[in-house]
This record gives structure tokens, sequence and C-alpha cells, in this order.
């Protein structure tokens, strides 16, 4: 896809045709900025019926947790490396960092 077959805002349904992630594992609901190599930005919906939001055991504010906000930034960053043409139809995967003692 090059940057003229992407018509902004992304939806979810656009977003799906980029990403093999599927509800509930899929946290990017909208793209609305694009500009290849640079710079992307994505939306997460987030209500009170979130399945992934912790709800403090002492009456606060629930939260996302730290790990599904680091997974909906990096599935932005995919949408960003899997948009290029040469990188369609392909997965993107990280292998760990093994801790150097």
């Amino acid at each position: 896809m090059s940057k003229e077959t992407l018509p902004l805002p992304l939806d979810y349904t656009a977003i799906e045709r980029i990403l093999p992630h599927r509800y509930p594992f899929l946290l990017v609901d909208r793209i609305t900025e694009f500009e290849p190599d640079k710079r992307i930005v994505g939306v997460k919906n987030v209500s009170l019926n979130e399945r992934n939001l912790a709800h403090p055991p002492e009456g606060g504010a629930p939260v996302l947790p730290p790990t599904i906000l680091t997974e909906a930034v990096a599935q932005v960053g995919a949408i960003m490396i899997l948009s290029k043409p040469e990188n369609q139809q392909k997965l993107i995967f990280f292998m760990g960092i093994e801790k150097v003692r």
C-alpha cells in the first residue's frame, strides 16, 4: 500500500486488512495520522466495559495495564511497517533479547 492507498482515517476493518490480529487481540481502533517512515497516530477506545481494564481493590480509578498499552503501541508501529508495499503479507514479531550477565 502506498500513501495514496491509505485513506485516513483507517477504521477497524481497514486495520484488519493490514494486521493479522483479530478481536480480542486487535487493540487499535483507528489510525488518524500517517506519514510513511516518519510518524503514525493510532487510537485505542477504552470504556469501563473494557475486558482488560484493571480495577484497583481500594476503589481507585480503573487503569489499562502497561502490557496492554505496550501491545497497542506495537500494533500501531506494525501498521506503519506493514503498510509499505515490500512488507505486505508479511508478519512482524519480536525475538526477545537475552539478558547479559
